[in-house]
């Protein structure tokens, strides 16, 4: 049986500029987490961003936006998961996938970090053994332009796919709260992919 998740930590970058990118996938997860859980963001400098608390005691789930930049995402994770004892397994981070179409959702335990260089940092100062929920932002098809991607918008088809894809996880989340990580992960890994 897996651990329960007591904190999840969506990557993104900061800033009005980068709201609306692919790269912020994670991000809008986790504001639409807040607004299902009706709990607000704070800024929480100790963690080096935005924290929001779940339900009380030893129920307790954080969920947390660093406001790092994506590629020092560890920066924040490592003070929370000192501070409130929390061990890798533990942990749930949300990020965009380029391996994945756009609209498409998985849950995964532990790993590699896939190129992924906010997942690269985590690694770097938690190790691997944390949980994943990728969401699918699609490839250009060229490496070369993997940097434009994912610092890019959306067109409004993928918009609408990404969104239906995060409704879809925060369906599995409630079922991982309520049921354990494997009902949530076969629920959503085994949902249609788009298209």
């Amino acid at each position: 049986m897996s651990e329960a998740i007591r904190a999840i930590v969506a990557l993104g970058n900061p800033g009005a500029d980068h709201e609306r990118d692919r790269h912020n996938a994670g991000f809008w997860l986790a504001d639409a987490l807040a607004r299902r859980w009706r709990v607000s963001f704070a800024p929480e400098k100790r963690f080096k961003g935005e924290l929001a608390r779940v339900g009380a005691g030893p129920e307790t789930l954080w969920l947390l936006k660093p406001m790092t930049f994506m590629n020092v995402s560890g920066e924040a994770i490592q003070p929370l998961c000192a501070f409130h004892k929390i061990a890798a397994p533990q942990i749930l981070v949300v990020h965009d996938e380029l391996d994945l179409p756009a609209g498409t959702a998985r849950l995964k335990e532990s790993g590699g970090h896939g190129g992924h260089n906010g997942l690269r940092d985590i690694h770097r100062v938690i190790g691997s053994q944390y949980k994943r929920l990728r969401i699918g932002v699609g490839h250009p098809g060229d490496s070369a332009g993997v940097l434009a991607h994912v610092l890019g918008k959306p067109s409004a088809d993928d918009q609408i796919a990404i969104d239906a894809a995060i409704d879809a996880a925060l369906e599995a989340i409630d079922t991982i709260r309520e049921r354990g990580w494997n009902r949530g992960a076969q629920q959503l890994n085994s949902r249609k992919q788009p298209g």
